[in-house]
């Protein structure tokens, strides 16, 4: 235990320095920025800003991705309690008493509110993290080419859930990546594959374009045809929270911060589903059920504190399992491979004190929060009344000069723009996106895996069967698989009163 408050003290020493200060705090306030603007979601904020950190040293790179994660979850709130517009998904359920505090006019108490709520499940989020990561940790040390290749099927499977949609749709996304991730030379013999002798394809296709693409060109096609209006926004009172709102419902903060946490990490989740579920547990324990969805302060608190924990739990897994809690986690995985940052298993022996640096840079996250959510909210607002015709070039231009200036090649810009307009199509079809690009990231992992397992055992398949780990994860997957099945799924409506 202290080995770990050493080491979190030695991280956070590291990051003491005026310029990491200044990057946390500018990361987060555009993080803050991109959460208030609905429609530019948490995962579209990492991965433009995957693009700009690309010539940065890995710990500043991260840094600033892992700030910007947690200011845009945070930062959602803002068109949520103002405009009941969720900025991000995960701020919907805040919408419910959020913005029935701001039409009774206390908009300031509110905002107040979800910063404290914020606030609050980061650092249980954190505590967790730290907790939690170097115990699994040492259980994945037990992992080989076997299990490896089956956590990279489950995370394929599960991506079905990452958007709570059609699982069938999310399941063809998810292989879809997983052949995007097949193009050009295989990690072994170097043999081209789906290259049609055309150059620029037998290196394959970048990760980066393919991010930005997906989630940046792609927020900009919608953002153009639906032309949002420009909202008008009310004045609101003082935003510092009183003491007793904090007091009063201290076990309501704690219980959502600790389902917020857990649902990260469970693969695949989110943080909507974090917040609904820390919502739901307190009006079940609420003694003022009746104030839920008319302006509860234990709501809101609720809400907030579960959304922010799930941005930690939803880390735990990219860094002992190497698979994504959430979609935005999902980017941050991808940010962390272009960065030369190797999650997964063997993260405890290579570079345990990287743990530490993530746990560091989520607290100097949360102190960026909650002086823009003190101070600058008033100014931060008026942001949202900047029309789509100027936000929309700007992230073009983002978009275009990130992902060219990553190698200096015109094919990474056109690959930008095919993801992007497959992006959007995929979006206009009710298809997520999240599991298309982790089936890219995963796709490399899960050939090399089935190629190594198989050179083991002399091309023998029972081992990824036998094996108990791997077995147990083949087990659970086949249990996915069989409760997404349609009959299974009549069975329980059948069964449902």
């Amino acid at each position: 235990m202290f080995d770990g408050l050493f080491a979190f003290g030695n991280s956070l020493a590291s990051f003491m320095t005026l310029e990491s200060v200044f990057m946390a705090l500018a990361s987060s306030l555009v993080g803050v920025v991109i959460g208030a603007l609905p429609g530019l979601t948490a995962t579209m904020g990492v991965a433009l800003m995957t693009t700009l950190t690309i010539k940065l040293p890995s710990s500043q790179a991260l840094l600033i991705l892992i700030c910007t994660y947690v200011g845009a979850i945070y930062g959602g709130s803002r068109s949520a309690i103002l405009l009941n517009i969720p900025g991000t998904p995960a701020s919907a359920a805040s919408c419910l008493d959020g913005y029935a505090l701001a039409r009774q006019g206390h908009a300031g108490r509110a905002m107040g509110i979800a910063t404290t709520g914020s606030v609050l499940g980061t650092l249980i989020g954190m505590f967790f993290l730290a907790l939690f990561t170097p115990l699994l940790g040492d259980v994945a040390l037990k992992f080989g080419a076997y299990e490896f290749f089956w956590l990279a099927v489950f995370g394929v499977i599960i991506s079905a859930t990452l958007t709570g949609g059609d699982a069938l749709k999310g399941w063809i996304c998810g292989f879809a990546g997983l052949f995007v991730a097949t193009i050009g030379q295989d990690g072994i013999h170097a043999f081209e594959r789906f290259s049609f002798d055309n150059r620029d394809l037998a290196g394959g296709l970048s990760l980066v374009p393919a991010l930005v693409g997906a989630f940046g060109f792609a927020e900009i096609l919608v953002a153009m045809k639906e032309r949002r209006p420009v909202p008008e926004i009310n004045p609101f009172d003082t935003v510092i929270p009183k003491l007793k709102d904090v007091f009063q419902y201290w076990r309501t903060i704690l219980r959502s911060g600790i389902i917020g946490t857990f649902i990260g990490i469970v693969p695949g989740v989110g943080e909507d589903v974090a917040a609904w579920s820390s919502y739901a547990a307190a009006k079940r324990a609420s003694k003022e059920k009746e104030k839920f969805g008319k302006g509860s302060i234990e709501g809101l608190m609720a809400a907030e504190t579960g959304d922010n924990a799930c941005v930690p739990g939803a880390i735990i897994p990219v860094l002992t399992l190497q698979i994504p809690g959430s979609a935005p986690a999902a980017v941050l995985m991808a940010a962390m491979l272009i960065h030369g940052v190797k999650p997964g298993p063997m993260i405890m022996l290579e570079s345990p004190q990287f743990v530490y640096d993530v746990v560091a840079m989520m607290l100097l996250a949360t102190i960026g929060i909650l002086i823009y959510g003190l101070v600058l909210t008033k100014l931060l607002v008026k942001v949202l009344r900047v029309p789509t015709t100027i936000i929309v070039p700007m992230i073009f231009v983002l978009c275009v000069v990130g992902t060219y200036a990553l190698s200096s090649r015109l094919f990474d810009v056109w690959t930008m723009l095919f993801f992007g307009v497959l992006g959007y199509v995929l979006r206009q079809y009710k298809f997520p996106v999240a599991p298309l690009v982790l089936g890219i990231v995963l796709g490399d992992l899960m050939e090399k895996s089935l190629r190594r397992g198989l050179v083991l055992s002399d091309g023998d398949l029972t081992p990824f069967f036998t094996r108990p780990i791997a077995g147990s994860i083949f087990a659970i997957i086949a249990i996915v698989l069989l409760m997404r099945a349609p009959f299974m799924q009549k069975l329980f409506k059948r069964k449902t009163p």
